[in-house]
């Protein structure tokens, strides 16, 4: 590690304005900044410690939707987002106590690591972004691996998701890091079916279209039995399994995501 100053601001208007140093850079779990910083991959001047600030953190449901504070825990979600079970029951998924203590789903969908479950979740349920400038719908936030529509110094202050009829989330994880090899997140609502994919494409997050469709007009596991698997150059291929593996798994693990919706 190398010196730099750090700041705790109370508000989100204090936070945006440190950010405005040159070389400042948002601090919110910090399970993925602190170890980047450690590699000396990224190198800012000033850290802007998000953790002081109480309107990012909580979660509540009103009319259908529910609201997750940008600064929100995994374990915070895990506990408190029972009017969405799909979603409560992804954020006990996440890493291990610690990283679920630690880590929030503001600084998950910010980094937005192409294994990372959250994006699933926000891209499978037509969730909405909240910054401190604006709203961004979910399929207009994600651009790709580690790329979001996110501006310099533009903060993620909530999500709102719609809760939907049905959903599920099913993933295959690796087990040292507990990142999804491949994860599905499964809803059907009222504006249709989304099916998210996570750790399959270098691309990030996706949809897979094709499944959409085929379960809207039968919301069962037997719709997605004749579909051929998401593939192509862009699938991951790692130590953990090839691309061809990771496109099995995602047609593997929808059928199973939508048997669990089902319930």
């Amino acid at each position: 590690m190398y010196s730099f100053d750090i700041v705790r601001p109370t508000s989100v208007a204090d936070a945006v304005s440190a950010l405005g140093q040159e070389d400042a850079q948002p601090l919110s779990g910090g399970q993925t900044l602190i170890p980047t910083l450690k590699q000396r991959l990224a190198m800012p001047s000033v850290l802007v410690s998000l953790s002081a600030i109480d309107e990012l953190k909580g979660v509540s449901s009103d009319g259908g939707v529910l609201t997750v504070g940008g600064g929100t825990t995994h374990a915070t979600v895990a506990a408190e987002a029972g009017a969405y079970p799909a979603l409560a029951a992804l954020a006990g998924q996440i890493g291990d106590p610690a990283v679920r203590n630690r880590g929030t789903i503001g600084g998950s969908l910010a980094n937005n690591d192409p294994s990372a479950c959250y994006p699933a979740a926000a891209l499978g349920s037509g969730a909405t972004i909240v910054t401190n400038t604006r709203e961004i719908a979910a399929d207009d936030y994600f651009q790709g691996m580690f790329t979001t529509a996110l501006d310099e110094g533009e903060l993620v202050t909530a999500v709102k998701f719609p809760i939907p009829e049905k959903a599920a989330y099913i993933k295959f994880q690796q087990p040292a890091s507990r990142f999804a090899l491949v994860g599905v997140f499964v809803s059907k609502g009222a504006d249709g079916v989304r099916v998210a994919v996570t750790g399959a494409s270098e691309e990030g997050v996706f949809r897979w279209s094709e499944a959409e469709e085929a379960l809207s007009g039968d919301f069962s596991a037997s719709a997605v039995e004749g579909l051929s698997a998401p593939s192509g150059d862009g699938m991951i291929s790692d130590l953990h399994g090839s691309g061809a593996y990771r496109a099995s798994l995602v047609k593997t693990l929808t059928k199973r995501a939508v048997a669990k919706a089902n319930g």
